[in-house]
């Protein structure tokens, strides 16, 4: 019995941090998935705006969706593969200059009605070696807008490239209950997203 006492007592701290996260609120996925690793794009100009956007190399997603990640990132480490992060929460200041460059509703959503990466409730994501720190071959790089991006599309891929875009997907669907977007294979939500709030919190 003491045993067990103090095997309680030393997770405590650990268990009662957990519990004290709401489901909505942002948290940085580095405290929740330490060996996960991060590329963000919109900190950068390799991106469709070709605008750095961010002022940060830390990403955050609401705790719930954070949680379900790391199930994901779990199973990969097994088969020595990781996470790449390329966006999870977004301002929906930055929502705002995105449709102000870019007003096409199948890749940036409206400000107005907000994006489920506003709600932290969205991610965009591929594969990496953990061996190499290469990425998987995908069908298209990030930020490709146009058909090629596509969960179905087939025409010119390799076997690798269908493969590795299958893995992913099937990976985030079926561990971490996320829904895929089938214009963009890297992208992910987070299936209770509607009921979170949009938020434009900046990230520092």
């Amino acid at each position: 019995m003491r045993q067990l006492l103090a095997l309680f007592l030393l997770f405590l701290p650990a268990v009662a941090l957990h519990a004290q996260s709401a489901p909505d609120e942002l948290v940085n996925l580095r405290q929740i998935i330490p060996d996960i690793i991060f590329d963000l794009k919109y900190n950068t100009t390799q991106n469709f705006l070709g605008e750095k956007m961010y002022s940060t190399d830390e990403a955050f997603l609401a705790h719930n969706a954070a949680v379900h990640l790391r199930a994901v990132q779990d199973t990969l480490r097994k088969l020595g593969l990781s996470l790449k992060i390329y966006d999870g929460y977004r301002p929906r200041a930055v929502q705002y200059l995105m449709w102000e460059i870019y007003p096409n509703d199948t890749y940036v959503a409206n400000p107005v009605s907000g994006s489920n990466h506003n709600r932290g409730c969205a991610v965009d994501l591929t594969l990496v070696n953990r061996a190499t720190g290469q990425e998987l071959a995908m069908p298209t790089t990030f930020d490709w807008f146009g058909p090629e991006a596509g969960q179905t599309w087939t025409a010119g891929l390799s076997p690798e490239q269908i493969a590795n875009r299958a893995l992913l997907r099937t990976l985030m669907e079926t561990v971490g209950g996320f829904t895929r977007y089938d214009a963009e294979w890297w992208h992910f939500t987070y299936n209770p997203a509607l009921s979170y709030p949009l938020l434009d919190f900046q990230m520092k």
